[in-house]
């Protein structure tokens, strides 16, 4: 029995694993945040929606305030440093966006929640 050879695999389809490997990344750190949410609720976070003022008025988690990304960094003091701050928005794109606009701006402890819907869990 011979092994098979991947290389010409791999070679030809690399973008295609890379994007699969991405996507695995983006659940597995949305997980985890996941369980975690309880106890960041506990210590007080806020839950912070990023999404555009249509898209949170069509559904939005209770307890969630919505601060569009492209407003975010003029309205960033609206948001206590003070406790941990939970992202989210449709996909956890623009989460992340936001996430490292927050903490390039000192907020100690922000998290990437990905889809605001991981807030109803």
């Amino acid at each position: 029995m011979t092994p098979m050879n991947l290389t010409p695999y791999l070679r030809d389809y690399w973008p295609l694993l890379a994007l699969a490997l991405w996507f695995l990344f983006k659940w597995w750190r949305a997980r985890k945040v996941r369980t975690m949410l309880p106890g960041l609720r506990q210590r007080g976070a806020t839950l912070l929606d990023v999404r555009s003022p249509a898209e949170f008025a069509g559904a939005s988690a209770p307890g969630s305030i919505n601060i569009p990304l492209q407003e975010l960094a003029s309205r960033a003091g609206e948001v206590s440093t003070s406790a941990p701050v939970v992202v989210a928005c449709a996909s956890g794109t623009r989460s992340a966006m936001a996430k490292r606009m927050l903490s390039s701006k000192g907020y100690p402890e922000v998290h990437n929640i990905g889809s605001w819907k991981n807030f109803l869990q």
